[in-house]
Protein backbone atom coordinates (compact mmCIF):
# COMPACT_ATOMS: atom_id res chain seq x y z
CA UNK A 1 0.00 0.00 0.00
CA UNK A 2 1.27 3.70 -1.02
CA UNK A 3 1.81 6.04 1.47
CA UNK A 4 -1.39 8.01 -0.44
CA UNK A 5 -3.41 5.82 0.33
CA UNK A 6 -2.43 4.33 3.74
CA UNK A 7 -3.50 8.21 4.73
CA UNK A 8 -6.41 7.75 2.66
CA UNK A 9 -7.62 5.01 5.09
CA UNK A 10 -6.32 6.70 8.15
CA UNK A 11 -8.23 10.06 7.45
CA UNK A 12 -11.11 7.54 6.57
CA UNK A 13 -11.22 8.95 2.73
CA UNK A 14 -12.42 6.16 0.22
CA UNK A 15 -9.47 5.04 -1.55
CA UNK A 16 -9.19 5.94 -4.73
CA UNK A 17 -7.55 2.51 -7.10
CA UNK A 18 -8.36 4.41 -10.49
CA UNK A 19 -5.98 6.94 -10.05
CA UNK A 20 -1.96 7.04 -10.94
CA UNK A 21 0.11 7.99 -8.67
CA UNK A 22 1.31 12.02 -8.51
CA UNK A 23 4.92 12.61 -9.75
CA UNK A 24 7.54 15.51 -10.30
CA UNK A 25 10.85 15.41 -11.77
CA UNK A 26 13.73 17.46 -12.79
CA UNK A 27 17.09 17.00 -14.52
CA UNK A 28 19.20 18.12 -12.00
CA UNK A 29 21.84 17.71 -14.10
CA UNK A 30 21.21 20.98 -15.82
CA UNK A 31 20.61 24.19 -14.96
CA UNK A 32 17.42 26.14 -16.55
CA UNK A 33 19.40 29.63 -16.15
CA UNK A 34 21.78 28.65 -18.26
CA UNK A 35 19.23 28.09 -21.55
CA UNK A 36 18.23 30.52 -24.17
CA UNK A 37 14.85 29.40 -23.99
CA UNK A 38 12.85 28.02 -21.44
CA UNK A 39 8.98 26.54 -22.78
CA UNK A 40 6.47 24.32 -21.34
CA UNK A 41 3.90 22.44 -22.61
CA UNK A 42 0.53 21.87 -20.31
CA UNK A 43 -1.49 18.95 -21.09
CA UNK A 44 -5.01 19.17 -19.22
CA UNK A 45 -6.61 15.95 -19.63
CA UNK A 46 -9.85 14.29 -17.85
CA UNK A 47 -8.11 12.42 -15.14
CA UNK A 48 -4.75 13.80 -14.88
CA UNK A 49 -2.70 17.34 -15.95
CA UNK A 50 0.93 17.07 -16.99
CA UNK A 51 3.18 20.00 -17.40
CA UNK A 52 7.25 19.48 -19.63
CA UNK A 53 9.71 21.93 -19.19
CA UNK A 54 11.87 22.24 -22.12
CA UNK A 55 15.39 24.20 -22.12
CA UNK A 56 16.52 24.91 -25.56
CA UNK A 57 14.77 21.88 -27.05
CA UNK A 58 15.67 19.25 -24.47
CA UNK A 59 13.69 17.87 -21.60
CA UNK A 60 14.50 19.25 -18.58
CA UNK A 61 11.16 18.65 -15.93
CA UNK A 62 7.89 17.42 -15.66
CA UNK A 63 5.28 16.70 -13.21
CA UNK A 64 1.94 14.83 -13.46
CA UNK A 65 -0.65 15.71 -10.72
CA UNK A 66 -4.67 14.83 -10.38
CA UNK A 67 -6.77 17.13 -13.19
CA UNK A 68 -9.40 18.86 -10.60
CA UNK A 69 -12.80 20.45 -11.25
CA UNK A 70 -10.88 23.57 -12.66
CA UNK A 71 -8.88 23.28 -15.79
CA UNK A 72 -7.42 26.90 -15.31
CA UNK A 73 -6.41 25.34 -11.34
CA UNK A 74 -5.22 22.39 -12.80
CA UNK A 75 -2.90 24.00 -15.43
CA UNK A 76 -1.48 26.01 -12.24
CA UNK A 77 -1.16 23.15 -10.43
CA UNK A 78 0.67 20.71 -12.29
CA UNK A 79 3.73 23.66 -13.91
CA UNK A 80 3.81 25.00 -9.63
CA UNK A 81 5.03 21.67 -9.08
CA UNK A 82 8.34 21.63 -11.53
CA UNK A 83 8.60 25.29 -11.04
CA UNK A 84 8.88 24.78 -7.26
CA UNK A 85 11.49 21.85 -7.66
CA UNK A 86 13.61 24.16 -9.63
CA UNK A 87 13.19 27.90 -8.26
CA UNK A 88 11.48 29.00 -11.89
CA UNK A 89 8.85 31.18 -11.73
CA UNK A 90 6.42 31.92 -15.17
CA UNK A 91 8.27 34.83 -15.99
CA UNK A 92 10.90 32.82 -16.70
CA UNK A 93 9.17 31.05 -19.06
CA UNK A 94 9.63 31.98 -22.82
CA UNK A 95 6.64 30.63 -24.38
CA UNK A 96 3.86 27.84 -23.02
CA UNK A 97 1.65 25.75 -24.85
CA UNK A 98 -1.29 24.09 -24.06
CA UNK A 99 -3.03 20.72 -25.17
CA UNK A 100 -5.58 17.94 -24.38
CA UNK A 101 -8.93 18.20 -23.64
CA UNK A 102 -8.66 21.65 -21.21
CA UNK A 103 -6.12 23.26 -23.63
CA UNK A 104 -8.18 26.37 -24.16
CA UNK A 105 -8.69 27.23 -20.47
CA UNK A 106 -4.76 27.18 -19.79
CA UNK A 107 -4.45 31.05 -18.72
CA UNK A 108 -0.80 31.49 -19.22
CA UNK A 109 -0.40 29.83 -22.23
CA UNK A 110 0.45 31.67 -25.54
CA UNK A 111 -0.69 29.20 -27.77
CA UNK A 112 -3.61 26.17 -28.01
CA UNK A 113 -2.65 22.73 -30.30
CA UNK A 114 -4.47 19.43 -30.51
CA UNK A 115 -3.31 16.47 -28.34
CA UNK A 116 -2.93 14.75 -31.74
CA UNK A 117 -0.49 16.89 -33.00
CA UNK A 118 1.50 17.14 -29.90
CA UNK A 119 1.70 13.09 -28.92
CA UNK A 120 3.32 12.67 -32.25
CA UNK A 121 5.42 15.49 -31.80
CA UNK A 122 6.33 13.87 -27.89
CA UNK A 123 6.80 10.13 -29.37
CA UNK A 124 9.04 11.12 -31.72
CA UNK A 125 11.09 12.78 -29.19
CA UNK A 126 10.95 9.93 -26.89
CA UNK A 127 11.01 7.11 -29.10
CA UNK A 128 12.80 8.33 -31.98
CA UNK A 129 12.71 9.45 -35.61
CA UNK A 130 11.67 5.99 -36.63
CA UNK A 131 8.73 6.36 -34.89
CA UNK A 132 5.87 5.41 -37.84
CA UNK A 133 2.66 4.45 -35.72
CA UNK A 134 1.27 5.77 -32.24
CA UNK A 135 -1.44 4.50 -30.02
CA UNK A 136 -2.21 7.50 -27.64
CA UNK A 137 -4.64 5.42 -24.83
CA UNK A 138 -6.04 8.92 -23.18
CA UNK A 139 -9.09 9.24 -20.49
CA UNK A 140 -11.98 9.36 -22.89
CA UNK A 141 -10.84 8.63 -25.64
CA UNK A 142 -8.46 6.42 -28.17
CA UNK A 143 -6.13 7.38 -31.05
CA UNK A 144 -4.20 5.50 -33.73
CA UNK A 145 -1.73 8.19 -35.42
CA UNK A 146 0.69 7.86 -37.97
CA UNK A 147 3.36 10.46 -38.41
CA UNK A 148 6.16 11.14 -40.11
CA UNK A 149 10.06 11.35 -38.98
CA UNK A 150 9.57 14.80 -37.87
CA UNK A 151 6.94 13.72 -35.87
CA UNK A 152 4.17 15.60 -38.04
CA UNK A 153 0.59 13.45 -38.05
CA UNK A 154 0.03 11.95 -41.32
CA UNK A 155 -3.05 10.11 -40.58
CA UNK A 156 -5.08 9.47 -37.50
CA UNK A 157 -8.25 7.21 -36.40
CA UNK A 158 -10.34 8.12 -33.03
CA UNK A 159 -12.27 6.54 -30.96
CA UNK A 160 -14.27 8.73 -28.64
CA UNK A 161 -17.89 7.17 -28.51
CA UNK A 162 -17.59 4.99 -25.64
CA UNK A 163 -14.75 4.15 -22.41
CA UNK A 164 -14.13 1.09 -24.16
CA UNK A 165 -10.55 0.62 -25.08
CA UNK A 166 -9.75 3.74 -22.65
CA UNK A 167 -7.96 4.72 -19.90
CA UNK A 168 -11.53 5.18 -17.88
CA UNK A 169 -12.23 1.45 -18.39
CA UNK A 170 -9.50 0.01 -16.87
CA UNK A 171 -10.01 2.98 -14.34
CA UNK A 172 -13.89 0.70 -13.64
CA UNK A 173 -12.06 -2.40 -12.71
CA UNK A 174 -9.39 -1.12 -10.71
CA UNK A 175 -12.32 0.70 -8.39
CA UNK A 176 -14.28 -2.42 -8.76
CA UNK A 177 -11.74 -5.21 -7.92
CA UNK A 178 -10.06 -2.82 -5.24
CA UNK A 179 -6.61 -2.83 -6.77
CA UNK A 180 -4.34 -0.10 -7.45
CA UNK A 181 -4.16 0.73 -11.01
CA UNK A 182 -0.63 0.57 -11.40
CA UNK A 183 -0.71 -2.83 -10.02
CA UNK A 184 -3.18 -4.49 -12.12
CA UNK A 185 -1.03 -5.25 -15.22
CA UNK A 186 1.60 -7.74 -13.27
CA UNK A 187 -1.26 -8.89 -11.42
CA UNK A 188 -3.18 -9.70 -15.05
CA UNK A 189 -0.38 -12.20 -15.59
CA UNK A 190 -0.45 -13.87 -12.09
CA UNK A 191 -3.13 -16.95 -13.52
CA UNK A 192 -2.43 -20.29 -14.19
CA UNK A 193 -4.34 -20.22 -17.56
CA UNK A 194 -4.82 -17.48 -19.61
CA UNK A 195 -8.43 -16.64 -19.61
CA UNK A 196 -10.69 -15.79 -23.14
CA UNK A 197 -11.22 -11.82 -23.33
CA UNK A 198 -14.35 -10.60 -21.33
CA UNK A 199 -17.59 -11.00 -23.64
CA UNK A 200 -18.28 -6.65 -23.79
CA UNK A 201 -15.80 -4.07 -24.42
CA UNK A 202 -18.60 -2.06 -23.09
CA UNK A 203 -17.47 -0.07 -19.58
CA UNK A 204 -21.25 -0.48 -17.89
CA UNK A 205 -21.80 -4.44 -19.05
CA UNK A 206 -18.01 -5.40 -18.71
CA UNK A 207 -18.20 -4.29 -15.15
CA UNK A 208 -21.77 -6.38 -15.04
CA UNK A 209 -19.65 -8.95 -16.61
CA UNK A 210 -16.81 -9.02 -13.74
CA UNK A 211 -19.19 -9.06 -11.14
CA UNK A 212 -20.78 -12.46 -12.57
CA UNK A 213 -17.74 -13.81 -12.89
CA UNK A 214 -16.59 -13.14 -9.50
CA UNK A 215 -19.49 -14.81 -8.22
CA UNK A 216 -18.53 -17.76 -10.15
CA UNK A 217 -15.85 -18.25 -8.87
CA UNK A 218 -12.99 -16.70 -10.63
CA UNK A 219 -9.89 -14.64 -8.96
CA UNK A 220 -9.50 -11.14 -9.17
CA UNK A 221 -6.47 -12.06 -11.28
CA UNK A 222 -7.99 -14.05 -13.92
CA UNK A 223 -11.21 -11.11 -14.39
CA UNK A 224 -8.23 -8.68 -14.32
CA UNK A 225 -6.53 -11.02 -17.20
CA UNK A 226 -9.99 -11.19 -19.22
CA UNK A 227 -10.52 -7.53 -19.42
CA UNK A 228 -6.84 -6.81 -20.35
CA UNK A 229 -7.40 -9.30 -23.32
CA UNK A 230 -10.55 -7.33 -24.18
CA UNK A 231 -8.96 -4.05 -23.92
CA UNK A 232 -6.20 -5.07 -25.95
CA UNK A 233 -8.69 -6.64 -28.71
CA UNK A 234 -10.44 -3.50 -28.93
CA UNK A 235 -7.73 -1.33 -29.26
CA UNK A 236 -5.90 -3.93 -32.29
CA UNK A 237 -9.38 -3.26 -33.85
CA UNK A 238 -8.78 0.77 -34.32
CA UNK A 239 -5.01 0.08 -35.13
CA UNK A 240 -5.73 -2.51 -37.85
CA UNK A 241 -7.96 0.10 -39.51
CA UNK A 242 -4.74 2.69 -39.84
CA UNK A 243 -2.33 -0.16 -40.50
CA UNK A 244 0.43 -0.16 -38.39
CA UNK A 245 4.08 0.60 -39.60
CA UNK A 246 7.58 0.38 -37.83
CA UNK A 247 8.15 1.50 -35.62
CA UNK A 248 5.19 1.50 -32.71
CA UNK A 249 4.81 3.15 -30.21
CA UNK A 250 2.66 3.71 -27.18
CA UNK A 251 1.69 7.00 -25.16
CA UNK A 252 -1.11 7.74 -22.20
CA UNK A 253 -1.12 6.22 -18.94
CA UNK A 254 -2.00 2.62 -20.63
CA UNK A 255 1.75 2.26 -21.56
CA UNK A 256 2.11 1.69 -18.10
CA UNK A 257 -0.53 -1.10 -17.87
CA UNK A 258 1.81 -4.44 -19.06
CA UNK A 259 -1.43 -6.22 -19.14
CA UNK A 260 -2.89 -4.41 -21.96
CA UNK A 261 0.34 -3.57 -23.72
CA UNK A 262 2.19 -7.09 -23.37
CA UNK A 263 -1.18 -8.58 -24.89
CA UNK A 264 -1.70 -5.75 -27.70
CA UNK A 265 1.79 -6.99 -28.47
CA UNK A 266 1.22 -10.47 -28.36
CA UNK A 267 -2.15 -9.32 -31.09
CA UNK A 268 -0.13 -7.46 -33.15
CA UNK A 269 3.00 -9.65 -33.10
CA UNK A 270 4.95 -6.17 -33.16
CA UNK A 271 7.14 -4.92 -29.71
CA UNK A 272 6.08 -1.61 -29.10
CA UNK A 273 9.42 0.83 -29.26
CA UNK A 274 10.55 1.09 -25.03
CA UNK A 275 11.41 4.98 -23.21
CA UNK A 276 12.54 5.43 -20.20
CA UNK A 277 10.12 8.54 -20.40
CA UNK A 278 7.00 8.64 -18.37
CA UNK A 279 4.45 7.57 -21.24
CA UNK A 280 2.08 9.96 -19.60
CA UNK A 281 3.65 13.39 -20.42
CA UNK A 282 4.27 12.81 -24.55
CA UNK A 283 1.06 15.34 -25.30
CA UNK A 284 3.17 17.92 -22.67
CA UNK A 285 6.34 17.30 -24.30
CA UNK A 286 5.43 17.97 -27.56
CA UNK A 287 3.44 20.90 -27.09
CA UNK A 288 6.66 22.33 -25.14
CA UNK A 289 8.97 21.40 -28.02
CA UNK A 290 6.29 23.17 -30.47
CA UNK A 291 6.80 25.95 -28.17
CA UNK A 292 10.56 25.79 -28.88
CA UNK A 293 9.95 25.76 -32.32
CA UNK A 294 7.54 28.99 -32.17
CA UNK A 295 9.62 30.70 -30.51
CA UNK A 296 12.82 30.14 -32.58
CA UNK A 297 10.41 31.76 -35.45
CA UNK A 298 8.98 34.29 -33.79
CA UNK A 299 10.80 35.49 -30.88
CA UNK A 300 9.70 35.95 -27.29
CA UNK A 301 5.86 37.03 -27.32
CA UNK A 302 4.05 39.23 -25.18
CA UNK A 303 3.68 37.51 -21.74
CA UNK A 304 0.23 36.55 -21.02
CA UNK A 305 -1.89 36.68 -17.42
CA UNK A 306 -1.37 34.63 -14.95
Amino acid sequence: MTVAQIQATQSGEKKEYWRWEESTWVDEAKNWRDAKFVTAGIDVGSVSSQAVVVCDGELYGYSSMRTGNNSPDSAHNAINAVMQKCGMTLENIHFVVGTGYGRVNVPFSNKAITEIACHARGANYMGGSSIRTILDMGGQDCKAIHCDERGKVTNFLMNDKCAAGTGRGMEVIADLMQIPIAELGPRSFDVDVEPAAVSSVCVVFAKSEALGLLKAGWSKNKVVAAYCQAMAERVVSLLERIAVEKDFFITGGIAKNPGVVKRIERLLKLDAVATKYDSQIAGALGAALFGYTLVQKQGVPAKVAS
